[in-house]
């Protein structure tokens, strides 16, 4: 029999999105998760950091015996089954997603989350609870009844309004019902909010449509996505993904729509991610593009240009929805955190950082922008040469890595590999468009770094790239075999690289980031999209059999609705981490292109198991 938990795992939760924010919904029936109005503002709901404080939106059966869940095909509306003793129901939860005409015609609240429940066979009892708490459950808004049927809550300039289409009782800021339906009867609520007051409404009458419109929204997003291999349910769900954690007004995807999930459950490693990362460009680009999802990836490339307008040419490693470079790092100290993992942090100090590769990063990223028929203009180009002149300036210093570790700087060879990619890209990108570059700058400097690497990055003993020198092998060194700027694949120390990370940094298909330690007490887990790296390196290196097996394994890892954090126990399977990970969908996707590239490049495309 279900029972609710304090902290379910992190996989139990399922995500629903508008475009500006998201929540997370556990199997349970219980919306545990949800920033209002933007993925970086403050929640309302927050059980999911601390189960007494942190506010939460139930909606349960009596006498649950099984749940299933799962999104409506090729949609992101959820749908959880719930049997129990006396029956069957079904409970739809989704944001509405309309067109911008749609909206025009019909009155739509700044957010809105609307959840529907439908007794299908028999005769159910249901637990409704909504218990409201901003600011991370440290404030308690004011709550009174109006009409019926209606709830309005305020708070500052805040305001939000409940609708229930059945009685609900107030206990101070808390509102319960215990209430019946037997098959055929439905009940339905919706959660609007405003900034300030007053909140367009939620009209009842207008679910239905708003469910067809929402249904008919996604599938026809989806529609564009030209990937047809045999991974084609995990690649469109992976997509979908990315379209709930990408912020419409900007084109800026965030790492993940929560802050502090422990990347070990009780360990210090929890950190925000509900920014964007320029790291994540590469890829981000790449996934996008190869699916065919041309206008996400030329926002996301006008959101680079726009974030970094106040930095140019410096680049910070993160920047926020709208480009803003100052993310002040806090702790909330009263929070007991996700089953206890302290502190819960608001903000993240890597914004602080310099990390070398991320100016590599980017330039790769306009590069394969380029490579997929997207034209640059005067202003790209003038914006890459900035991020040259910088890697040209300051290659030879240490940096605090791809990792973020908090342990001090140091001679990353990572960070050296995306230096060289950088420039010889924009060598290529100068040539090709027939633009005056200062290629005799760029030309001896990518020489004084190839240089560097086979001098101080290589261990001779076992003809691999080290993650400093006098080091280990770290995950960030699959990159080698990723790109064709430094050094082939059929190179042998690029073969010699990814075998020491299968040799030392593999467990099964999951695959750790690194051996050193980070400035940080406690173990973490295997990191997702570094998985999906070794599938990718495999493939390039022409082991498409050990990289087919290793990427349907991996395809089982997922959450019951295809969803994945940053990390996996590999001895337990329990995802750990901020959920859902943009970069371990992206990770998803780009293998998956890697893959039908690799398999049409050397042998037949061979049936999957998917």
């Amino acid at each position: 029999m279900l029972r609710p938990r304090p902290y379910p795992p992190i996989a139990d939760y399922a995500i629903l999105g508008d475009g500006r924010t998201a929540a997370l919904v556990s199997r349970e029936g219980s919306v545990d998760w949800l920033c209002v109005p933007r993925f970086d503002a403050d929640p309302v709901f927050s059980r999911i950091l601390d189960a007494d404080l942190g506010g939460y939106w139930s909606i349960l059966p009596h006498d649950v015996q099984t749940v299933l869940r799962s999104y409506r095909d090729r949609t992101n509306v959820l749908e959880t089954f719930f049997t129990t003793t006396t029956g069957q129901a079904r409970l739809t939860d989704f944001f509405p997603a309309l067109t911008e005409t749609q909206k025009r015609h019909f009155p739509l609240a700044q957010t809105l989350l609307i959840r529907r429940l439908r007794c299908q066979k028999g005769r159910i009892a249901f637990d409704v609870t909504i218990r409201l708490r901003p600011r991370f459950g440290r404030q308690t808004p004011e709550l009174r009844s109006f009409a019926s049927h209606w709830y309005a809550y305020g708070w500052g300039r805040c305001a939000a309004v409940l609708y229930a289409s059945v009685p609900l009782e107030q206990r101070g800021s808390v509102l319960r019902g215990t209430f019946v339906l037997e098959a055929g009867q439905t009940a339905d609520f919706a959660l609007a909010y405003a900034d300030e007051a007053p909140v367009e409404l939620p009209i009842p009458q207008l679910f239905d449509t708003f469910e067809r419109l929402t249904l008919d929204y996604w599938s026809r997003w989806i529609l564009h996505c030209t990937y047809t291999g045999p991974y084609r349910h995990a690649v469109e769900r992976s997509a979908l993904t990315l379209k709930l954690l990408t912020y419409a007004p900007s084109g800026a995807i965030v790492a993940a729509p929560t802050t502090s999930l422990p990347e070990w459950p009780g360990g210090p490693r929890n950190w925000d991610y509900r920014y964007c990362w320029l790291r994540d460009a590469s890829f981000t680009v790449r996934a996008l593009l190869g699916l065919g999802f041309h206008e996400e990836a030329d926002a996301f490339i006008d959101w680079i240009l726009y974030a970094t307008r106040l930095t140019q040419p410096e680049l910070q490693v993160v920047y926020t929805l709208y480009g803003d470079p100052h993310i002040p790092e806090h702790l909330l100290v009263d929070l007991d955190g996700y089953r206890g993992s302290r502190p819960v942090r608001v903000g993240n100090d890597a914004s602080q950082q310099f990390q070398l590769d991320v100016y590599g990063e980017v330039i790769d990223a306009f590069a394969r922008y380029r490579a997929f028929g997207r034209t640059l203009d005067h202003d790209d180009y003038r914006f890459l040469r900035g991020l040259a002149d910088v890697i040209v300036r300051r290659w030879h210093e240490p940096d605090d890595g791809i990792w973020e570790v908090r342990s001090g700087r140091a001679q990353h060879v990572h960070s050296k590999v995306m230096a060289l990619v950088g420039l010889r890209h924009l060598e290529r990108l100068a040539l090709q468009d027939r633009v005056r570059l200062p290629l005799d700058r760029y030309r001896p400097a990518a020489a004084e770094i190839e240089r560097w690497l086979v001098t101080y990055g290589v261990d001779p003993a076992r003809n691999a790239f080290v993650a400093v020198p006098g080091g280990q092998p770290d995950a960030s060194l699959l990159w080698l075999a990723l790109q064709d700027a430094f050094l082939s694949p059929a190179h042998p120390w690029v073969i010699g690289t990814v075998d020491a990370i299968l040799h030392d940094l593999t467990h099964d298909d999951l695959v750790y980031r690194y051996h050193r330690p980070d400035g940080l007490a406690g173990p973490e887990g295997a990191f997702v999209i570094c998985s999906f790296w070794l599938v990718e390196a495999l493939a390039r290196l022409g082991r498409l059999d050990e990289a087919y097996d290793r990427f349907e394994r991996l395809l089982r890892r997922a959450n019951d609705v295809g969803l994945y954090a940053e990390e996996i126990d590999p001895v337990t399977g329990e995802q750990l981490g901020n959920f859902p990970q943009a970069f371990s969908h992206i990770g998803l996707i780009s293998a998956a292109l890697t893959l039908e590239e690799a398999a049409a490049a050397h042998t037949p495309l061979r049936a999957a198991a998917h």
